[in-house]
């Protein structure tokens, strides 16, 4: 698969990952604006703003389930190999997941499955966009490693079943209220079109908000800069 295509398939996906249940209370809501959505390091607004949100329930056994939301501003259009016009746009991504946090010494680990829908998105031609992947992570103090593989096409590319994503993040708190965090991962789609993503950050609560400051990049488009103010209540 082409890079190209895997780059324009990926506009319909997301790099902000969905809030994931909190434990300080059994239901929390969170809201956030962003001047650029990314996911896996690919803008899904065409480098325009969106307003994000979304639900999260945590039980005190461990599981977990929710749903988050974003505008995005997908429009793809190519011929295929049979010279056919191919045609998918969408202005919104819904996502609903769920799964199970547990700990083993200082060891959390976190597993689950997580589908992406696009209600609304209209196709010619090309594969169905709603993905579904699976995910495991495990995080030791300010790291984390996750792996997500998907076990349907992934984001309408054509015989992309069981491509995956390994990701590495770190997070500290480095005084003053301020949170240094970082990101790297690889996007593996099934049959060819791997790239490598990155991300470097600050954050601070200010006024009842959280704003965060990031540097994106991949090695298949150009950097990007990201500005994000949320709220979790």
């Amino acid at each position: 698969m082409r890079l190209s295509l895997i780059a324009a398939s990926l506009l319909t996906a997301f790099l902000a990952t969905p809030a994931l249940a909190q434990e300080a209370a059994p239901l929390t809501g969170n809201l956030s604006f962003t001047n650029n959505y990314l996911f896996r390091g690919i803008t899904q607004t065409d480098d325009k703003p969106a307003l994000q949100g979304g639900f999260d329930y945590g039980h005190a056994s461990g599981f977990y389930a929710g749903t988050w939301a974003s505008n995005i501003s997908w429009l793809n259009s190519r011929t295929d190999g049979d010279g056919n016009d191919v045609r998918t746009k969408s202005s919104l991504e819904w996502d609903v997941y769920g799964g199970y946090k547990f700990s083993a010494g200082p060891v959390a680990f976190d597993v689950g499955a997580l589908q992406y829908f696009y209600p609304g998105a209209k196709v010619s031609g090309a594969e169905d966009a709603d993905t579904t992947e699976l995910y495991a992570a495990a995080s030791w103090k300010w790291f984390t490693a996750k792996y997500s593989h998907a076990v349907t096409n992934l984001f309408g590319v054509e015989n992309s079943k069981n491509s995956y994503y390994p990701e590495l993040n770190f997070a500290m708190d480095v005084g003053s209220g301020f949170t240094a965090s970082a990101h790297v991962g690889r996007q593996h789609v099934k049959g060819g079109g791997s790239y490598n993503d990155w991300k470097v950050g600050v954050s601070k609560e200010l006024f009842g908000v959280t704003v965060g400051a990031y540097y994106v990049d991949t090695d298949i488009s150009e950097p990007r800069g990201v500005v994000s103010v949320g709220k979790t209540f």
